[in-house]
């Protein structure tokens, strides 16, 4: 469906009105009817961060090696090798149990690839679809926090292409997990979704974290630089953070970041952030908040400074009747839309400029069963920049993309950072809703194409 061609001016920024089409069922929770899917069921469980595979000669399946090359002279239209399964139920304090698992949260890092291209990550059995989760350079380390399912027999399929012949390292963190409605265990914590704000940038207060520092930020009870407050209540478990690595500081190496609740002797076994020196990326972060209501930053190498975005908090005993705050993943990523595509309006977003889509329609199709799961507060997808280009033909361009709630002022804070020449930049991003559930999305500097990937809402 194209863009509207509604357009206006709102305080000196270009705005345009736009629809999706709604097409999209949500994943079965497990339970008998559509009306209880609703009311149980997508609760989010933290895990001690913990890796669960590792395909480098040293890493933690036995050292499978390389994902394999493709045949010469293979080109993107396929990929290096048929998919292969890793091992997803069961690990890292994932519960065996198909039943009891919706869905899982976890860091997939490509390393060290030879060739450029980007990979793919579904439950294993089902369609791939035409969603990535990273796209990566030769030699670089790329991570992004994805939101994934496990096949029926309990693994997670990994795909990836290339435009030349390639090979690549893969490394997966987990984090956590969304539970069913049968979930044998505990209750788990609901998601509360905000307008972005920025909890602590470190450009601006205590200075670059150096070579193997710590950082402590206090969490419960901090107010935002949009003057949002984070409950200090001891059912605040866990925080989901949107982190910028700025590492353009003289003495800036390649490092990663990694983010814990809580102190710990030695450096991290999992990392949430890989970036190279001179450059700023960010990464989507979700980790549980230490006992002290305190998480800590870690940099590993180099002088390297962190500007980290509240985009939503886990919260402990919400009510059971009641679906505020439950995570629903939709039976497979879906691509809502790409401005590269005439059918989307084939033009890129301006410098200094935002436009608003309206999630209306998308939000009323998301179903179980044929029945509409209800009022959601936000999406989650992948958000993705690409091809930016330049404002002034002599001046390099770097920008960064904010999407917020449209009723609210723009927050100080990013989703994403592009530089011109890099190939797409995605990045897993919670978008809030306004009551009649838009969006608006701004770019920084240069133009900029971007498309979005949906995995998951957020019911109300």
């Amino acid at each position: 469906m194209a863009s509207s061609s509604l357009r206006r001016s709102l305080a000196g920024v270009l705005v345009a009105a736009a629809v999706l089409s709604p097409v999209v069922t949500a994943l079965h929770t497990g339970v008998a009817s559509a009306a209880d899917d609703r009311l149980a069921g997508g609760e989010y469980h933290p895990l001690t961060p913990k890796r669960i595979y590792d395909s480098r000669p040293d890493g933690v399946d036995g050292g499978t090696g390389a994902i394999n090359e493709p045949a010469p002279g293979a080109k993107a239209t396929g990929p290096t090798r048929p998919a292969f399964d890793i091992p997803l139920l069961g690990e890292g304090g994932i519960p065996a149990a198909a039943d009891e698992v919706l869905a899982v949260v976890v860091n997939i890092t490509v390393v060290l690839p030879t060739g450029e291209g980007w990979l793919k990550a579904y439950a294993s059995g089902e369609p791939a679809g035409e969603s990535s989760i990273l796209n990566f350079m030769p030699g670089m380390v790329v991570p992004n926090l994805a939101i994934v399912r496990a096949g029926t027999n309990g693994r997670l399929a990994i795909q990836m292409f290339s435009t030349l012949p390639a090979t690549a390292q893969v490394v997966v963190d987990v984090f956590g997990w969304f539970s069913t409605s049968k979930v044998g265990v505990e209750r788990g914590s609901r998601l509360e979704v905000i307008s972005p704000g920025r909890l602590v940038d470190t450009r601006n207060t205590g200075g670059p974290l150096g070579f193997t520092e710590f950082r402590e930020v206090q969490v419960r009870g901090a107010t935002l630089n949009t003057g949002q407050v984070i409950p200090d209540s001891a059912d605040i478990v866990g925080v989901v953070l949107n982190i910028a690595a700025v590492n353009d500081q003289p003495g800036s190496t390649s490092t990663y970041v990694s983010v814990v609740p809580d102190a710990i002797a030695g450096q991290p076994t999992t990392s949430n952030l890989n970036v190279v020196g001179g450059v700023i990326k960010a990464n989507s972060v979700i980790v549980p908040v230490g006992a002290d209501g305190k998480i800590r930053l870690y940099n590993h190498a180099g002088v390297n400074h962190l500007a980290v975005d509240v985009v939503g908090w886990l919260r402990n005993g919400v009510v059971d009747e009641t679906t505020r705050g439950r995570v629903i993943p939709l039976a497979t990523p879906f691509r809502l839309w790409d401005t590269r595509e005439p059918a989307w309006g084939g033009s890129r977003l301006s410098a200094g400029q935002a436009e608003d889509w309206s999630f209306a329609a998308f939000a009323g199709s998301v179903q179980i069963n044929g029945i509409p799961v209800g009022d959601q507060a936000a999406v989650i997808g992948n958000l993705t920049a690409a091809d930016l280009v330049r404002q002034y033909p002599t001046v390099p361009v770097s920008t960064f993309l904010t999407a917020w709630n449209p009723t609210l002022g723009r927050p100080e804070s990013s989703a994403l950072n592009k530089s011109e020449g890099a190939l797409p930049v995605p990045n897993l991003t919670i978008l809030p809703y306004s009551s009649d559930k838009r969006v608006r999305f701004y770019n920084f500097q240069g133009a900029t194409h971007y498309l979005f990937d949906a995995s998951a809402v957020v019911l109300n």
